[in-house]
């Protein structure tokens, strides 16, 4: 190992060396095509610069559009971003997209507000429910909405939506074979094969398979992720394609149900990061499965139709030990309870959604108009064992002994089930009139009508049902102006809104309430300069968030409940800055910074807000830096990168000082000839830090140590 180690800590020293000497840049003209394989099955790694990571078009609109013709800030990470970087799942890139940062596990902080709702491929439906990250083996790009998205995907938070883009058929046959290994015992292998079937091209498919183990810092962990994933796609028709796809998961993760490490006031740990409430022997299991198929079609150039239906259906088992904070009688013990816990998901998704491009009155309109429906049932059965359970030193933990018993006192406790049934269904239609060549407005409008039920019962006794169901309408509007092909300014006005829990809907708390609304101004600048080898984006927003219900301490009780009143309001303003540029034709930089202010600006004396502390919102870090840039050298051919983030201090829900951090990572990339090699360095100075700050009790998540990661590439 110690081998391997050294060379990988050449990939942390050689790019910082080699970026001094920009006069070795070729300044050969672009090729045609970057694309990977010379023809002679030989991988190169010197063609992926001129590609800039960019992508001309975007879905995340529900249909194909070009990002500089969306009054919106819009981020595409791609797939040859994934591969540059070594990413494996979402919480590797986000350093890339800037206003976004780490709050825990899947969830994230979008311009102030925690969002822990992911789509795939336009519709609602994350197979990885619960506490588990989204992997990006299968997935071809990953797009970033900011602000509300109401006008598209219905019901969410103000801050943005994340759209997983599929990976699905090529036309061209390849295979692409992977090996990986890296400290911590990482080992894994992957493979995906795509091209036509038939000698016609009418049928094409594609099969991948994904397998990757490591025991991570945390003491006691082990992570096993499988994925298989398949899909056929049928040309139809001229211009008519049916995709059909099955993806299925498997992540097995011993003893990493896991909360933070307990810290002070002021933020610093009281013990080794690599200390783990959980005992050998927890461990969380998600097993999931998802299916779609969707049509898309043409009318010549002036009309599309595409039509989608998503079924998943997860599985997530848990077993663990909760920190519950310091022992009062002793300050390096921490209690704990155990818990026990089953959660089967399912949902059932349709999406359709038209275009038309008409000529009225001497203006180009582009009318689109969509609908989706989307059926959830979610139950969690939990059980916790809150006394007799071993607490646990911070300085010199002892696992097993006593700890060992705790899962078996647990089953003699009766489940209390929470079921909770969800149902969406919207419509929408937006029109974008080219008002000029470089003038363009865009006008929106949807309807949702939603149903929420929640049922709890212990031991099969029903101790409470609550249901509610409404309907909104949001809005979207936005004036674009091109004064050059190349720039494009704008300015929006969009909505969201969020159901208000069906629980606080009790007539006695003074329901039925209106759903939480959020409200956006945003202007910006977007640029594709220099034949598009200079994006330079630009956006400025703010965001009120209002109708967050409180108890009204003016009102008294009735029946023995708090009175509730739509009183709290939160109003979130910043802005964003997002750089690619292709220096040389061999040199690539990626720099983002976003800059937040998220604060309380209505509420009640001595009342809370979710997710805040005072007047400050928790995890919402004012600034966030992030950059990556690659160099290329072709005679050698090889590739060399360097990346880092920063994120400012924070607060933790409990109102701890979250401390600011930077880190850096670099790597190599080198062509073989029949392979290529990547090796990467991760947080290459092993700063202790904290990703995010979550409670007192828990503690905060820290950011992982020095890790190494070797990826061996071929591909036919």
């Amino acid at each position: 190992m110690s081998v391997f180690r050294y060379t990988l800590l050449a990939s942390v020293v050689l790019p910082a060396a080699l970026s001094t000497v920009p006069a070795l840049a070729q300044q050969a003209p672009f090729p045609a095509d970057a694309g990977e394989s010379d023809g002679a099955d030989t991988i190169i790694v010197t063609g992926r610069v001129q590609r800039l990571y960019r992508a001309e078009q975007t879905t995340v609109g529900k249909a194909a559009e070009d990002p500089m013709n969306i009054p919106q800030s819009v981020q595409v990470i791609n797939s040859e971003l994934f591969t540059d970087q070594g990413a494996r799942d979402a919480t590797d890139i986000y350093r890339n997209i800037s206003g976004v940062s780490f709050f825990s596990y899947a969830g994230v902080t979008f311009r102030g507000f925690r969002q822990d709702q992911s789509f795939y491929d336009g519709q609602r439906g994350n197979p990885f429910i619960g506490f588990s990250v989204p992997q990006l083996f299968n997935i071809e790009r990953v797009e970033v909405l900011k602000g509300p998205a109401g006008l598209f995907f219905g019901p969410g938070s103000p801050g943005g939506i994340i759209n997983y883009v599929s990976k699905t058929p090529s036309d061209t046959s390849s295979l692409r074979m992977v090996a990986t290994g890296g400290n911590y015992d990482r080992v894994g292998i992957s493979a995906e094969a795509t091209g036509p079937v038939d000698a016609d091209g009418i049928i094409t498919y594609r099969v991948g398979g994904f397998y990757e183990a490591m025991d991570p810092y945390r003491r006691n962990t082990t992570n096993k992720a499988k994925i298989a994933d398949g899909a056929i796609a049928i040309r139809t028709n001229e211009g008519g394609k049916l995709t059909l796809q099955a993806t299925i998961y498997d992540n097995y993760l011993r003893a990493n149900r896991l909360r933070g490490v307990l810290v002070d006031d002021a933020g610093n740990f009281l013990t080794d990061i690599r200390w783990n409430a959980n005992e050998p022997t927890d461990f969380l299991h998600l097993k999931s499965q998802a299916y779609q198929a969707r049509y898309e079609t043409s009318v010549g150039d002036r009309v599309t139709f595409d039509a989608g239906v998503r079924y998943f259906d997860a599985r997530e088992a848990q077993k663990y030990h909760e920190p519950r904070g310091l022992d009062p009688a002793n300050p390096d013990l921490v209690r704990r309870e155990f818990r026990d816990q089953i959660r089967p998901v399912h949902g059932l998704s349709f999406m359709t959604n038209a275009t038309a491009r008409v000529d009225l009155l001497g203006m180009e309109h582009k009318f689109q108009a969509g609908a989706d429906w989307y059926d959830e049932k979610n139950v969690l059965d939990s059980r916790i064992l809150r006394t007799g359970v071993t607490s646990l030193s911070l300085s010199n933990p002892v696992y097993g002994g006593a700890a060992e018993g705790d899962a078996a006192r647990a089953a003699l406790l009766p489940f209390t089930t929470t079921d909770t049934r969800t149902k969406r269904q919207g419509v929408y239609l937006q029109d974008q009139i080219s008002l000029t060549r470089s003038l363009l407005l865009v006008g929106g409008v949807r309807y949702d009508h939603f149903e929420d039920k929640v049922t709890t019962s212990t031991g099969g006794a029903v101790s409470n049902r609550s249901s509610y169901r409404d309907g909104d309408v949001t809005l979207r509007t936005g004036l674009i102006f091109k004064p050059l092909p190349d720039i494009s300014t704008y300015v929006s006005w969009s909505q969201s809104f969020e159901p208000q829990a069906a629980a606080s809907q009790d007539a006695n708390a003074g329901g039925p309430f209106a759903p939480v609304t959020g409200n956006q101004v945003e202007g910006g600048v977007k640029t594709q300069l220099f034949e598009g080898r200079l994006q330079a984006n630009l956006a400025a927003y703010r965001i009120v968030r209002r109708n967050i219900l409180q108890v009204d301490p003016s009102l008294p009780p009735v029946n023995g409940v708090d009175q509730l009143a739509p009183i709290g309001e939160v109003t979130s303003k910043g802005f964003e800055v997002d750089l690619a540029a292709d220096i040389t034709p061999d040199w690539v930089l990626l720099v983002n910074y976003g800059y937040n202010d998220t604060r309380i600006t209505g509420t009640v004396a001595g009342q809370a807000i979710t997710n805040a502390v005072g007047d400050r919102f928790a995890n919402a870090p004012r600034h966030k830096v992030g950059f990556w840039t690659r160099y290329q050298f072709p005679v050698l051919d090889a590739a060399f990168a360097f990346g880092g983030e920063h994120v400012s201090s924070r607060i933790s829900l409990s109102g701890q000082s979250v401390q600011p951090y930077t880190i850096f990572d670099a790597s190599i990339t080198k062509g073989l000839g029949f392979a290529e090699l990547l090796l990467r360095v991760d947080n290459i100075f092993d700063k202790v830090y904290a990703a995010s700050g979550f409670s007192a009790q828990s503690g905060h998540f820290p950011g992982e140590p020095r890790t190494f990661l070797a990826e061996l590439r071929v591909r036919f």
